[in-house]
C-alpha cells in the first residue's frame, strides 16, 4: 500500500489544468467519494494493525497534498483570468462580507481530525431507522424507557420506524456487513423527544467511535480517550473514568476531564468539583457482537460517544444550546477568526 500512496503522490504532483472544467475533473478523480484517494482510505481497513499508524499518516498527508495541489492550480487559473478580464464596473464598492463555518462543524471536524491520526475512518448512516438497529441489536430490553414515545420520535404509521436517538445504529449496520478489524467514527444528527431549553434540544449532534479487533482491552480505550482529551483541550488536561451503565457496553463508564476554565481548581462552570463530564464509553457487550454476527470469543472492542454541542460548549463557553440552531448572524460572526 505504501507503494500505491507514493505512486499516487507523484502523479498528483505532476498534475496540470488549463481551465476550470479540467480542474474540476481532476478534483472528482482524486478527491470525490469514489476518487483515487478515497479508494486508498477504503483499502486502509485491510492494513495490518502494526502498520495502521504509519499508513494512516501517509494517507492523511496524501489527501492534504492533493488538496493543496488543486488549490494551487485554482489560484493559478484565477490569476490568469484576472489578468485578461476587465474590472467589473457593476460590482459594489463595499467590501463583501465573508462567512464562516458553523461552530458545530468546526468542532466536529476537529474531533474527526484528531481520531484520524490514530487510524479512525468515518462512516455515516440514515437518520430514519428501524427499531432493531436503534434498540434491539444494542441490547435494549423491551421495557427500556428509551422505547417510549415520551423519549423517542416514532413514525405514527409504522411504530417500528423512528428517528435515530444515537449514531450507534450506524455501528450496528457496519458490524453486520464488515468483518473485524473495525476502527470507525460515526458523526451525525440525532433526535430525542425533549423540551427545548438552554440546556436541551429535540435534536443535537454526536460523534461515536468503535474499535473491534482481537485482544482489545479497556486500557486501549482509556489511552485513546486520554489522547483525544489532550489534543482537544490541551496537554495539561487530565481524565477520570467513573463506572456507569449502558445497555450496549459492559463494563461501562463516563469520562470527565479536568475543567479547562479553572484548571481543575474548582469554579462555577464545573460546580466547584474541578471535573466536567464529556462522554460515555465502555467495552462492547458480547451480546451486541453476537447480534451483529461477530464472534465474542474471538473479538472484543470498545465504543464511545460524545455530544458535539457539549464539546463546543466546553471549547467556546457557549452556554445556551438554542444558539446553535437559531441562525443568529451576530452569534455566528464570533467564529469568523476560527479556522
Amino acid at each position: 500500500m505504501k507503494e500505491k500512496i507514493k505512486q499516487l503522490a507523484n502523479e498528483i504532483s505532476a498534475l496540470k489544468a488549463s481551465d476550470i472544467e479540467e480542474l474540476e475533473a481532476i478534483r472528482i478523480k482524486y478527491l470525490s467519494k469514489k476518487g483515487e484517494v478515497s479508494n486508498l482510505f477504503n483499502e486502509f481497513r485491510n492494513v495490518p494493525n502494526e502498520e495502521k499508524k504509519e499508513m494512516g499518516q501517509l494517507l492523511n498527508q496524501l489527501k492534504e497534498t492533493a488538496q493543496e495541489k488543486i488549490n494551487t492550480l485554482k489560484d493559478a487559473l484565477s490569476s490568469n483570468a484576472a489578468g485578461t478580464q476587465k474590472e467589473d464596473l457593476t460590482r459594489t464598492a463595499e467590501a463583501l462580507k465573508l462567512g464562516t463555518r458553523h461552530p458545530l462543524s468546526l468542532v466536529r471536524n476537529e474531533i474527526i481530525h484528531i481520531f484520524s491520526k490514530i487510524g479512525f475512518a468515518v462512516a455515516e448512516g440514515p437518520e430514519i431507522e428501524d427499531d432493531w438497529h436503534v434498540f434491539g441489536a444494542l441490547n435494549f430490553p423491551p421495557e427500556h424507557p428509551a422505547r417510549d414515545m415520551q423519549d423517542t420520535f416514532f413514525i405514527e404509521k409504522n411504530p417500528d420506524i423512528l428517528l435515530r436517538t444515537h449514531t450507534s445504529s450506524v455501528q450496528v449496520r457496519v458490524m453486520e456487513k464488515q468483518k473485524p478489524p473495525i476502527r470507525l467514527l460515526f458523526p451525525g444528527r440525532v433526535y430525542r423527544n425533549e423540551a427545548i431549553s438552554y440546556r436541551a434540544h429535540c435534536f443535537f449532534h454526536q460523534v461515536e467511535g468503535l474499535y473491534i479487533d482481537k485482544d482489545v482491552s479497556f486500557a486501549d480505550l482509556r489511552q485513546a480517550l486520554l489522547y483525544f482529551a489532550k489534543e482537544m483541550f490541551g496537554a495539561e488536561t487530565e481524565i477520570r473514568l467513573r463506572p456507569s451503565y449502558f445497555p450496549f457496553t459492559e463494563p461501562s463508564a463516563e469520562m470527565d476531564i479536568s475543567c479547562n476554565i479553572c484548571g481543575g481548581k474548582g469554579c462555577p462552570f464545573c460546580k466547584h468539583t474541578g471535573w466536567v463530564e464529556i462522554l460515555g464509553c465502555g467495552m462492547v457487550d458480547p451480546n451486541v457482537l453476537k447480534n451483529c454476527g461477530i464472534d465474542p470469543d474471538e473479538y472484543s472492542g470498545y465504543a464511545f460517544g460524545m455530544g458535539v454541542e457539549r464539546i463546543t460548549n466546553l471549547k467556546y463557553q457557549v452556554k445556551d444550546l438554542r444558539l446553535f440552531s437559531e441562525n443568529d448572524v451576530r452569534f455566528l460572526e464570533e467564529f469568523e477568526a476560527v479556522l
